[in-house]
């Protein structure tokens, strides 16, 4: 199924990179491959772990989709598949896991870290935020981010009486950079109380080792 815009908070990312273009035709294939998803658009390939949701009999299904709600979109500049557990959606979810590629030759990792944190700063109570790194920066990757927003703001209507945490990973090719990330919403909560989070310590930190551990970019030859 193939959604006609991104999340208002990535919009915003977008939009502070000046990347945000219309829709053109072109191919995106998302696939299954293993103990992976694997996302082929825009002249990358994108393999990133299975849904963390998923219970250990599905996670050995042959067809992990077919135990998923999932949107793509792509254009000339980019390509977005995101996930939902069965029952969910873009309107109505609690957790969420996706993947964006953007071509990009010149921007830095850092650069689209900082353009992450802003762009979700838009949408939340700049009373109840923060943002942190699970480890240390090296000169090829960035540390796992982490962006709390405690409370939306008043003006997101669709998100009154909520927050979320945002986990993202970063990857980057001589061409591109490409993104996996989990978010899960729940109640207004108190960033500093980590027990009022709608994601425990201990599976937040899980998911970022995940994650951090087997995403791969590479650039397809040819494309």
């Amino acid at each position: 199924m193939t959604r006609p815009a991104f999340p208002r908070s990535l919009l915003a990312v977008f939009m502070v990179l000046g990347l945000a273009g219309t829709a053109e035709a072109q191919s995106i294939d998302v696939v299954q491959k293993g103990a992976s998803m694997q996302m082929d658009a825009v002249g990358h390939r994108f393999s990133i772990p299975l849904p963390d949701w998923l219970s250990a009999a599905e996670r050995l299904s042959p067809d992990v989709l077919g135990n998923v709600e999932h949107n793509t979109y792509v254009d000339a500049q980019q390509a977005f598949v995101e996930f939902f557990p069965e029952g969910q959606s873009v309107g109505n979810w609690t957790t969420t896991y996706a993947a964006r590629v953007t071509l990009d030759a010149t921007r830095s990792l850092a650069d689209y870290r900082k353009a992450t944190i802003f762009g979700y700063s838009q949408t939340c109570n700049d009373k109840l935020v923060g943002s942190f790194s699970l480890g240390e920066d090296t000169a090829e990757t960035l540390a796992p981010l982490v962006y709390v927003c405690g409370a939306y703001k008043d003006t997101v209507t669709s998100g009154r009486g909520q927050g979320q945490v945002l986990l993202a990973v970063f990857r980057k090719t001589d061409r591109g950079v490409g993104m996996v990330y989990e978010e899960w919403k729940g109640p207004i909560f108190d960033p500093s109380n980590l027990a009022t989070w709608p994601v425990s310590r201990e599976a937040l930190q899980a998911r970022a080792a995940d994650l951090a551990g087997n995403t791969r970019l590479a650039a397809i030859a040819g494309s």
